[in-house]
């Protein structure tokens, strides 16, 4: 059990009993310990510790080392409860528990194999203990979690809030996120006198604003009626910020500590003196942590209530129909351990914190996903570094995936600090270029975007081509591109699903209305028309572009070099370009919007800026005539003869209409 002021939701503490003892510091400390007073007992039971002899008092030894390192582990002293632990063992204390406690301290300061050693040693006399189990998980996870990458979570020291003791539980007022209200132990809380329990002053609450330019002021009490000399904290507020639910301790000399929930009221600045909000009638189990939900309907607590599954457990109850809604969360979200600081975020949204899911040590922050269904929750450690070794909880969220918790990371006094937390955007892209067949901008080009997230974007690409969508992660996009005086052109792809930024490129290669479009790795047989098999996929992509644009017609025109007669080129030529229309109507193009025409030698080809930049050796606007390429080199000529070999269509119509 943890303890933060005394809002850890003290059990009724049944404790050891040393029967017999005559040594007065020793009842002394026992009774401090009886009335949860953990600071005070732990440094009387260290005083007897001392005067105790290492060889005739071995076996009171162990049992005052097991009842200091109970008091350490309760003041969140991680190191120094494992130390006293393993003294308890070392004297040879007769509780197994004592190797399940120097596990949950171990595993509190990150020591995690020695802590797996303990609670293996645990399992050989309690081989179905849960959270020894649980508790082993843990351990497991995070020796494998320091191998992997760390969530994308940025957590920084909120310096700000925090003082030279305990602050933690923070909580916005209202949607405007300008108030954010604490508690805090610190030196300028109320009274004098420190508390027994903790050594330090007795907690309070208190708030820091945002000024003109966003920026946190220094925290202040809060004001009116709220603080006393007792211990307040761990609030919530309904949903218009006038009403206060906060935690606050019950102290009386002839029973246990414990905390239950109260109510204050807001008037301009300040708060009225909180009264108590009845929740049953129990008057032995202890209430707190109190969550409102974002409508103001339920109340959501921790308690050790009768009826729950161990420990502490979160609850709920309907504000504005008491009677007969009280309800425990239920065994997926409650375990033989505790559960606690829950924050509703929406009807199917809960955070909270435990130590009795697998996790890195002390408490840790979880998120739970109501299904669909509203039958089953499903419960996820929010990882590293939301979580740590020690206790991480009072979780609040500001706007987006942002905001503050508390943790006692890193202090080996146990006291607790608030941390900012941010989860960045991820900035997961696509961009490209709109090009003609030549390689060259096509001018005002439109590009569309439809996810199957049912998000739908439009773009004009710029001058030089150029543009860029932002998407989300694990989505199925289809993509157009389009220009006046350009046949269109679709592609679909899927996001990726990892947790990462990523740039994902794609580019359209638009071709013109107006001029013939060279299909590139169209092949054949020498001295035959037969396509070759590595043709398929251009050809499979002409398939595709008359299916994107089912009103364009087409001539598909076949080109040979200069060797060879013109009429046996002319024939050839001819055969090649219907081979291909006979693909195209055999994988479903109407036969209608296509014709064939075999061009021979009679049309060499005209350099353009993109076959210049192939091969600079031929001038941008040469004829690729027979004249030209016999005052080549033979290296040149049969480059030339090359680019002379093509396959091309061009658009015959745009007004294509099926009958």
């Amino acid at each position: 059990m943890r303890l933060k002021g005394i809002f850890i939701l003290l059990l009724a503490f049944t404790g050891i009993l040393f029967c017999g003892c005559k040594t007065p510091k020793l009842s002394e400390a026992n009774e401090q310990y009886e009335r949860g007073e953990f600071f005070n007992a732990a440094k009387t039971y260290r005083a007897v510790y001392n005067k105790l002899s290492p060889k005739e008092d071995r076996a009171l030894r162990g049992e005052v080392a097991y009842k200091m390192a109970t008091c350490y582990r309760r003041l969140n002293q991680p190191p120094r409860a494992s130390a006293a632990y393993q003294n308890a063992i070392r004297y040879e204390y007769p509780d197994s528990m004592a190797y399940y406690y120097l596990g949950r301290s171990l595993q509190a300061e990150g020591k995690y194999q020695p802590a797996i050693d303990a609670y293996n040693t645990f399992l050989e006399w309690s081989p179905d203990d849960a959270l020894a189990k649980e508790g082993l998980r843990g351990c497991r996870k995070a020796l494998r979690a320091k191998k992997e990458p760390k969530t994308r979570y940025i957590v920084k020291n909120a310096k700000i809030f925090n003082s030279q003791r305990s602050d933690f539980s923070p909580m916005y007022l209202d949607k405007s996120l300008t108030t954010l209200y604490f508690t805090s132990s610190t030196e300028k809380a109320v009274g004098d006198n420190k508390s027994e329990i903790t050594g330090t002053k007795k907690s309070d609450i208190f708030f820091s604003t945002k000024n003109e330019k966003g920026e946190w002021q220094r925290p202040e009490p809060a004001g009116g009626e709220l603080n006393s000399d007792a211990d307040e904290g761990i609030i919530s507020f309904s949903p218009d910020g006038q009403t206060m639910y906060l935690t606050k301790a019950r102290r009386a000399p002839d029973s246990d500590t414990s905390v239950e929930i109260y109510t204050s009221r807001r008037s301009d600045a300040t708060w009225s003196a909180p009264q108590k909000f009845e929740i049953t009638a129990d008057t032995l189990s202890a209430f707190g942590h109190p969550a409102v939900s974002p409508d103001g309907t339920y109340l959501y607590f921790s308690s050790d209530m009768p009826g729950g599954f161990g420990g502490k457990d979160i609850w709920r109850i309907n504000l504005k129909s008491q009677v007969g809604s009280l309800e425990n969360m239920g065994e997926q979200i409650n375990t033989p351990g505790d559960e606690m600081f829950p924050y509703v975020r929406t009807d199917s949204l809960l955070y909270f914190s435990s130590d009795g899911h697998p996790g890195f040590g002390g408490l840790d922050l979880f998120r739970a996903r109501l299904n669909s269904t509203g039958q089953r929750w499903s419960v996820e450690n929010m990882g590293l570094p939301m979580n740590s070794s020690g206790d991480d909880f009072g979780i609040t969220f500001g706007a987006g995936e942002s905001g503050f918790f508390s943790s006692n990371r890193k202090d080996a006094r146990g006291y607790d600090n608030i941390y900012s937390f941010e989860l960045p955007d991820l900035k997961i892209t696509i961009s490209g270029w709109v090009l003609d067949k030549d390689e060259e901008p096509v001018p005002n080009a439109i590009i569309r975007i439809v996810g199957s997230d049912g998000s739908n974007q439009k773009e004009i690409a710029k001058n030089d081509g150029s543009f860029s969508f932002r998407l989300q992660r694990g989505v199925k996009y289809v993509m157009k591109a389009g220009a006046k005086g350009y046949l269109n052109v679709k592609q679909e792809f899927e996001s990726g699903s990892e947790e990462e930024d990523a740039d994902y490129a794609v580019d359209f290669i638009l071709a013109a209305v107006n001029k013939p479009q060279v299909v590139e790795n169209i092949f054949y047989d020498f001295d035959k028309a037969t396509l070759r098999p590595e043709s398929e996929k251009a050809l499979d992509e002409m398939v595709q572009m008359l299916n994107e644009n089912p009103n364009v017609t087409i001539e598909m025109g076949a080109h040979t070099d200069r060797k060879g007669s013109d009429e046996y080129n002319v024939n050839l030529s001819n055969r090649r370009a219907k081979s291909v229309v006979d693909y195209l109507i055999g994988h479903g193009i109407n036969s209608e919007r296509l014709t064939w025409k075999g061009y021979g030698e009679t049309t060499p080809k005209v350099v353009t800026k993109r076959i210049n930049r192939e091969f600079p050796q031929f001038a941008e606007g040469t004829v690729l005539n027979e004249e030209f390429i016999e005052s080549l080199s033979p290296e040149e000529q049969d480059m030339a003869d090359q680019i002379n070999r093509r396959t091309e269509f061009k658009v015959t119509s745009i007004d294509f209409e099926a009958w």
